[in-house]
């Protein structure tokens, strides 16, 4: 019986180390090939990752500095230049011609003249003389002026003998009529009269307005100022 002992416990002994044997040689371990297989099968992430971004465009800073460079400076720039000299620039005023006088109309003014005599000697013509040669300018006779501006003969022969007759405003304006003059024809016979048209009455408005538009017809003139309530030629 002890015999039996002793060859069944090398049994044992035997038998074990061939289990461990064998295990151990039907496969290797695990964790090399499993390794090398991983290193084959796809290289690290981080070399891709880098040749990737060598092919993608420069970054986004770039294209902002360019955009930048072609957008137009900012507001502040223009708010800090200088204004137009033609506005706050002190311009040269011209000088005003000597203004003509009413009585001295001609090239030479009064207020020039070297003496007093040489001023009167420079006084332009009269009423009745400009009056007259619009007559003849016209080619009227006298009979069919003062008939057309409804003036009394014996006015207009008294207008025709005294160079210095002044009719009144009505008259004058009525003579105008009568040659059909222009507008400044108009201001300048006036003026011999020692008259003027002014816009600060309605009559010498209604006046000018007929005369702007080619209306000579005293009737139709003094309608207008009677719907008016204006004073009659």
């Amino acid at each position: 019986m002890a015999k039996d002992r002793v060859f069944s416990a090398p049994l044992k002994k035997q038998n074990i180390p061939p289990v461990i044997e064998e295990d151990t040689a039907a496969a290797p371990p695990l964790s090399a090939p499993a390794i090398e297989e991983d290193a084959a099968a796809a290289p690290p992430l981080s070399a891709p990752a880098t040749e990737k971004d060598a092919a993608v465009p420069p970054p986004l800073s770039a294209p902002a500095t360019e955009k930048d460079a072609a957008v137009p400076p900012p507001l502040s720039a223009p708010y800090s230049k200088p204004s137009p000299p033609s506005v706050y620039a002190p311009q040269a005023v011209p000088k005003a011609a000597p203004r003509k006088s009413i009585l001295f109309g001609k090239t030479k003014t009064a207020a020039y003249a070297p003496s007093l005599q040489d001023a009167l000697g420079q006084i332009d013509e009269s009423f009745s003389e400009m009056l007259l040669r619009k007559i003849d300018e016209k080619h009227l006779t006298d009979a069919q002026c003062y008939k057309k501006a409804q003036i009394d003969r014996k006015l207009f022969s008294k207008i025709r003998s005294q160079r210095d007759y002044r009719p009144s405003k009505p008259t004058a304006i009525s003579f105008a009529l009568a040659l059909e003059l222009s507008l400044t024809e108009t201001h300048d016979l006036l003026l011999k009269a020692g008259y003027a048209l002014s816009h600060s009455n309605k009559a010498d408005i209604i006046v000018e307005y007929f005369i702007i538009h080619g209306i000579y017809d005293k009737f139709l003139v003094n309608e207008a100022l009677y719907e008016f309530d204006q004073p009659l030629l």
